[in-house]
């Protein structure tokens, strides 16, 4: 007789995967093309959905990748189009995944921002299919610097027009705030009583 996992154990299975993916060495960490297979596959309905089983796992599978990635063990994939698209999924979209509601989601955004404006100046990003193109530019979307996110508007101009809406929503919140104001509680920040008010009424919250 089969039985189905509580919530708890399912929750601690991921956890101990987790663990035990973090500990790889080099040798057995998953390839670039691994990692871009894995991600395209999952395709639009997963990317930027809530999904907890598709979160664990993502995070179950390339935990070690990712941490490997963070300390910089992984730059050399940024040479070509498929490596550096393989080290903006572990920087820039795992975390946001395996990290949702942590700070931790958002402490590799300035090496996935350095490895995107790299790409994208050798024209790499020109080298992946529309749908995987906007991941070489969602590290400027989600940068609080106004400059990044007007190169993000331009750059998300030649994808779907939806894509590029967003662009413009990411764009516009920074420039009326200077930040993200859904991130405040996240990162500790105080709110001003603009933010909270925008906050509120129902603005963007990620």
């Amino acid at each position: 007789m089969r039985f189905a996992l509580s919530a708890t154990t399912a929750t601690l299975a991921a956890g101990h995967r987790l663990k035990e993916n973090a500990a790889m060495n080099p040798a057995e960490l998953p390839t670039a093309r691994d990692i871009v297979d894995f991600w395209r596959n999952a395709g639009p309905e997963r990317w930027f959905a809530k999904n907890e089983a598709f979160d664990a796992e993502f995070g179950g599978r390339f935990l070690a990748a990712h941490e490997a990635a963070a300390r910089g063990e992984l730059d050399h994939w940024a040479r070509d189009a498929e490596g550096a698209l393989a080290l903006l999924v572990l920087l820039d979209q795992f975390p946001r995944n395996t990290w949702r509601g942590n700070a931790r989601m958002l402490a590799t955004d300035a090496k996935a921002l350095t490895i995107a404006r790299q790409a994208i100046e050798a024209g790499l990003d020109l080298k992946a299919g529309e749908d995987l193109r906007r991941f070489f530019y969602l590290p400027f979307m989600h940068s609080e610097s106004l400059d990044d996110q007007q190169r993000s508007v331009e750059l998300n101009a030649a994808l779907d027009a939806n894509t590029q809406r967003f662009a413009v929503l990411h764009r516009d919140i920074i420039a009326r705030f200077g930040r993200f104001p859904h991130r405040n509680k996240l990162l500790g920040r105080t709110s001003t009583a603009e933010e909270q008010r925008f906050l509120d009424e129902g603005g963007f919250a990620g």
